[in-house]
């Protein structure tokens, strides 16, 4: 489906603000008036605005909420010109008789504000001091959470609760019967009512476990399992990728691991896995870590509560990153505060000594790229009618260079180019940060899409028949069986943690089976002439290497990663470098064709992808791929586990040492006082992204 223009998906962005804006003006003046027909239209009008806002515009909502001009604020305000309306045109000496109808709208509201006081203490008997996937937590006496629409939606609830009220109210307004608006505002005030008794119904009785007994039977299950190896991650609500390419590196380790985190949020993020999920937000319950079996923790990001692990003594820390390319952030100088840096391969060893921010080369460790096993290598050249090429570019980053994504000044021409040639077979999968920072990267991949869908329109070719149309939503069936709880619709974190208790054996095994299968069959369902845009999770990147021939991209990770099957690749420069430059400042290029913005170098590449002989490239990509991703003999999963016992032996090393000469004379990180400073910590830590 081809996107809106701006200027049309600004308009439909902001209509139903317009309109609710327009509704109360139009209430003020008919019941300044009065009029009747004007009155009902408006209160109608405000009203599906409302439920327009709640529905598809919840940042709306909390703009209006930062204002002051909340659902409480706008649903009071609505009634009040009502009201107002009402006593104008029931004439003169009309007071006595709708105030009983005042007095029930108070007791409305005053049943909702008190349901709302309930709502939040039920929220907070249930928020526990800390959260878990794939471990038992059937101990902690955890019950299903009410209604979401009386423990989180406050907005709808009101606006349901409250529409007899407002109906009856109309209602009389027309008939000059009180009756009606009675009947309305009654049973509006029986909802609420309702509301309440269900929520101090969950407040006397048995609440879940306090959470002093959560954070009891966590140091239970710590001294139990005993973990030894983990990874630790703290990101924004888009991040999560970073941590997921990792996650069948950790199982793969000799040892019992575990994944900690520290947004609440990223627990329903992080990919199917069977390692035990804990996410610990406050920092005086991270310290717990300190007195269990953990030796080890790997890093895939840097972050701001990274510090707060970091002071555990008793764990070793490793930098891992998500990718690796030429750019900045791939030799961050943050790196310094952990124990070892862990590198694909020489490259990268070279690219710290070359930035000088205080990497001691012997803290360096070359593990290779465990994730990089299911990329198939080089095959030869296109074996069908269709040459498939892989557009992937980069994000634009957060310090507005230019020459970061490729997408801005050079995207639209390098797609013109691709689809000026019939035998192309464009896949478009932009990073997933593309536009957060810079509205222009987001306007630009707009075009580009725009591009895409209408070069599809244009193209004629055989389809797939109905059965290879259809395997895929068979196998994502599948998969999301294997892959997804089944959780309630009004489920809460508490209750989720309940469900999500330890996975059936070998469901590892049978999630990546059923992953390969949907993959096979979704590439299978495509018609082969079809450009695609793929925005979503699924195909994943490494499936869209092995789908493609050639690919073009930016300087990043995606190049380096892609070089593990040594096909044909391009790097855009849209910088001010030269080519000679350019190459000599991102090793990562130095085996790529150099597209100019103006992507006039797009015929000639294609041609040689077509025809290998003119490739001048394939020594160098082999001899590149050896100096980025290191070598492949012992297979670089063996060294990532090799290089996290050999930093748990040193973590045990250091225990023996504390214990005999140090420790002893080392307050101890936790007690009281320590407990209320962590807490002042964490109070002070910055909000999740999103």
């Amino acid at each position: 489906m081809q996107p809106l223009p701006p200027l049309l998906r600004y308009a439909a962005h902001a209509l139903p603000l317009a309109v609710l804006a327009a509704s109360f003006a139009a209430q003020a003046a008919a019941a300044a008036v009065p009029h009747l027909a004007l009155l009902a239209t408006a209160t109608a009008a405000n009203l599906l605005a409302e439920a327009a806002l709640h529905r598809w515009r919840p940042g709306q909502v909390s703009l209006l909420a930062k204002v002051r001009a909340d659902v409480m604020v706008r649903r009071l305000t609505c009634d009040f010109l009502l009201i107002v309306g009402l006593l104008r045109l029931g004439g003169d000496h009309r007071e006595t008789v709708y105030l009983p109808l005042v007095l029930g709208l108070l007791l409305f509201y005053a049943l909702h504000f008190a349901g709302h006081a309930a709502a939040i203490r039920v929220r907070g008997a249930r928020t526990l001091p800390l959260l878990t996937r794939n471990i038992d937590a059937s101990a902690l006496g955890i019950t299903p959470a009410p209604p979401a629409l009386l423990m989180r939606r406050h907005g709808p609830r009101l606006l349901l609760f409250g529409l007899p009220a407002t109906a009856g109210l109309l209602v009389t307004a027309a008939s000059d019967e009180p009756e009606f608006g009675a009947a309305g505002i009654a049973l509006s005030a029986v909802l609420a009512a309702l509301a309440l008794a269900r929520l101090v119904r969950c407040l006397v009785r048995r609440r879940p476990a306090s959470p002093q007994e959560v954070l009891d039977w966590f140091d239970g299950w710590l001294a139990e399992y005993r973990p030894t190896v983990g990874m630790y991650f703290s990101g924004g609500v888009s991040s999560a990728y970073q941590a997921n390419m990792w996650l069948d590196a950790l199982s793969g380790l000799d040892g019992r691991p575990v994944i900690v985190l520290r947004e609440r949020f990223m627990m329903q993020r992080i990919g199917a896995t069977d390692i035990p999920v804990v996410c610990i937000p406050k920092v005086a319950h991270l310290l717990r870590l300190e007195h269990s079996a953990l030796k080890l923790l790997i890093h895939p990001a840097n972050s701001g509560k990274t510090s707060q692990v970091l002071r555990i003594p008793s764990i070793k820390h490793a930098f891992v990153n998500h990718g690796e390319s030429d750019k900045l952030s791939s030799c961050n100088p943050y790196a310094k505060a952990y124990d070892e840096v862990w590198v694909a391969g020489p490259a990268a060893r070279e690219r710290y000594a070359l930035a000088d921010v205080g990497i001691e080369d012997r803290d360096v460790v070359e593990i290779g790229r465990p994730q990089l096993a299911p990329i198939a290598p080089y095959a030869g050249p296109p074996a069908g009618p269709y040459t498939t090429v892989l557009y992937a570019p980069t994000w634009e980053g957060w310090d507005g260079n230019p020459g970061n994504t490729s997408v801005v000044l050079a995207g639209e021409n390098i797609v013109r180019a691709l689809l000026r040639d019939p035998a192309v077979r464009l896949l478009y999968k932009p990073h997933p940060m593309t536009g957060s920072v810079d509205l222009r990267a987001a306007a630009a991949d707009a075009r580009v899409q725009a591009l895409i869908h209408e070069a599809n329109r244009a193209r004629t070719g055989p389809r797939p028949g109905p059965q290879a149309a259809a395997e895929p939503a068979r196998r994502a069936a599948e998969l999301k069986a294997l892959t997804t709880a089944s959780f309630r619709d009004d489920a809460d974190d508490a209750e989720r943690m309940l469900v999500q208790s330890t996975p059936e054996p070998g469901r590892a095994e049978a999630v990546a089976a059923a992953t390969a299968a949907w993959e096979a069959a979704h590439w299978a369902s495509l018609p082969p002439a079809e450009h695609q845009v793929i925005t979503a999770s699924q195909p994943a990147l490494y499936s869209c290497f092995n789908e493609a021939d050639l690919l073009i991209s930016d300087v990043s990770s995606v190049v380096t990663d892609y070089l593990a099957a040594e096909k044909p690749y391009a790097v855009a420069n849209t910088g001010e470098l030269s080519e000679e430059q350019f190459r000599e400042a991102f090793p990562t290029v130095r085996a790529a064709t150099i597209l100019t913005p103006d992507a006039a170098g797009v015929a000639a590449l294609l041609d040689s992808v077509r025809h290998p002989a003119g490739d001048g490239l394939a020594a160098a990509r082999a001899g590149l791929k050896l100096h980025l991703l290191g070598r492949c003999d012992p297979p670089s999963q063996a060294r990532f586990n090799e290089a996290a016992l050999r930093l748990c032996e040193i973590a045990d090393e250091h225990r023996v040492r504390m214990a005999r000469r140090l420790l002893p004379g080392i307050p101890a990180q936790r007690g009281a006082p320590a407990e209320a400073d962590a807490a002042g910590e964490e109070a002070l830590e910055p909000a999740p992204e999103g």
